[in-house]
């Protein structure tokens, strides 16, 4: 075969372009071993479930005339994903819409439950079919906790006192309620939220008027039977320090959480952008705004806590984040209906390792929302699921559950992002983050991921004494960012095994990683 000077050179260009999209950076990771003491609690990895497009209708709940598969009204496909991410918390009925939710609305036959509009979501007409037993059952069902939010912006402080009582009281006028509806014994309840975002859409109020607001409803959320009651206040907007300083100094104990939302989104020409279709730097900002981003807001709101508390008596809430882009073209305006990318995989991976490292005050994350509906953990369509990229961020990143938090110190290159908005400026952030902890038996659990989108990574981990063999390594990538799972192809972006991580002799781990990509591994 003769060959060109010219195709030689063709050749040459093409085969150097490969190695430079195919190049291998470099990163370390050193396990500060001796300082793992904060637990990171099972709630970090809690969920969001509002009455917002079909994220409960249709998401969670399909009743039980349903030809849809279901357990007593709830589908059993979704029922099965939660289970196998060993849903911890659920935080219900909103949202915006809890300030609008009267919940002797939702109790009783449903044939005779009232409708109301949903102002907040779409107008869309609620049939309240799905109430607070529907809600406490699912939980019970799933085993986990329930998280449930009062109506301080519309609502009485009698309606919430009796709410209280109805989930929770053995006797009395609301138990009598109750039973008369078909649940005889109480639940427990221990989430409690007084009011949600009250200085927007709950009421758009001051924090000096919700502080006192708030002492007030708090006051006849009353114990039950030896149900144990955690009031949440309802905290601020990420950026807003002014709010969290107010409420720490005129709520103080009577609270024993405080929350606090931050959403990875951004106005990039005029919206919010398309889910899967965005450029480069869309993709690195959203990067660096839920990894160094939410790390600022966390430290600024923690800093405050920490002066006004410096006991550590009220833990910090981040009871909404995640991402949020542009409704889906053809999807009901209002709705909130969202894909979710290897892109939005990435946000969920950024954004743990980062919680992780604030568990000493940081008690509970709820990512927004479980279904259908904004960075959701499924996607449904009739009888038809999909199980979305960041669902199995969450699955990979179950062994963190409960295990003690190992600090851990990363170098990596960085890259630069930028927006043109300028009350949200540039951020240098590294491509590789990481965290790790340590199980109750002595495993120790690492996450690391890759957010270079032309290069991969070496990752050297020193281990400081972390003995044993890699166990469960998976790895989360695909071939393009913009990849997700769709009801024809639900396995485009998947979790495989892992099989490029190499334990040395001499107490270091090392692990290739491709460009774009998610590493979940135990030593034991």
């Amino acid at each position: 075969m003769k060959i060109t000077i010219k195709r030689l050179a063709t050749v040459c260009l093409l085969a150097s372009t490969l190695a430079q999209l195919n190049a291998q950076k470099t990163s370390t990771v050193t396990l500060n071993i001796n300082d793992a003491k904060d637990k990171i609690n099972k709630e970090i990895y809690g969920q969001f479930a509002e009455h917002l497009g079909t994220c409960i209708y249709g998401g969670l709940w399909v009743g039980e005339g349903s030809s849809i598969p279901n357990t007593n009204g709830y589908r059993n496909d979704v029922l099965q994903a939660l289970k196998d991410i060993k849903l911890p918390l659920l935080r219900w009925p909103g949202g915006c819409f809890a300030d609008e939710y009267h919940w002797m609305d939702g109790i009783g036959p449903r044939e005779n439950r009232p409708r109301m509009v949903n102002n907040n979501w779409g107008g869309t007409v609620e049939d309240n079919s799905f109430g607070t037993h529907e809600f406490l059952n699912l939980c019970e069902i799933l085993g986990c906790e329930p998280y449930v939010s009062m109506n301080v912006g519309s609502g009485s402080v009698e309606e919430t006192a009796k709410w209280v009582e109805y989930m929770t009281a053995k006797d009395g006028p609301m138990a009598k309620l109750r039973k008369q509806n078909g649940r005889v014994e109480p639940w427990k309840v221990k989430y409690i939220g007084v009011g949600n975002e009250s200085w927007g859409c709950g009421g758009n109020m001051r924090p000096e008027y919700y502080s006192d607001l708030y002492r007030r409803y708090q006051t006849y959320c009353r114990e039950y039977n030896g149900n144990k009651l955690y009031k949440v206040a309802s905290g601020a907007s990420d950026y807003d320090y002014d709010w969290t300083e107010t409420l720490m100094n005129r709520i103080g104990d009577k609270m024993q959480g405080l929350s606090l939302h931050y959403y990875t989104c951004y106005t990039w020409e005029g919206s919010k952008g398309s889910a899967t279709k965005f450029n480069d730097d869309q993709y690195y900002w959203a990067i660096a705004k839920c990894g160094v981003g939410v790390e600022e807001v966390l430290k600024k709101q923690i800093a405050i806590m920490d002066r006004i508390d410096p006991k550590n008596k009220i833990d910090l809430l981040l009871d909404e984040w995640g991402t949020w882009w542009d409704e889906e073209p053809g999807s009901i305006p209002g709705h909130l209906y969202q894909q979710n990318t290897m892109r939005d995989a990435m946000v969920a991976a950024f954004s743990l390792n980062t919680f992780h490292q604030y568990t000493k005050r940081l008690k509970m994350c709820n990512i927004a929302q479980i279904a259908n509906v904004l960075q959701s953990m499924v996607l449904t369509k009739e009888d038809k699921m999909v199980l979305t990229p960041t669902y199995h961020v969450f699955r990979m990143y179950v062994p963190n559950m409960e295990s003690i938090n190992i600090p851990v110190k990363v170098q990596s290159e960085k890259f630069i992002a930028e927006n043109e908005r300028k009350d949200d400026p540039e951020r240098t952030s590294p491509y590789v983050s990481a965290s790790a902890s340590k199980m109750s038996d002595g495993t120790v659990v690492i996450n690391l991921a890759n957010a270079d989108l032309k290069n991969g990574n070496t990752v050297t981990i020193n281990l400081n004494g972390v003995k044993g063999k890699i166990q469960n390594a998976e790895i989360l990538t695909s071939g393009d960012v913009k990849d997700h799972n769709t009801f024809e192809q639900p396995n485009k972006v998947v979790p495989t095994a892992f099989k490029d991580a190499k334990l040395s002799a001499n107490g270091t781990l090392t692990v290739k990683m491709p460009k774009m990509s998610i590493v979940c591994l135990q030593i034991k």
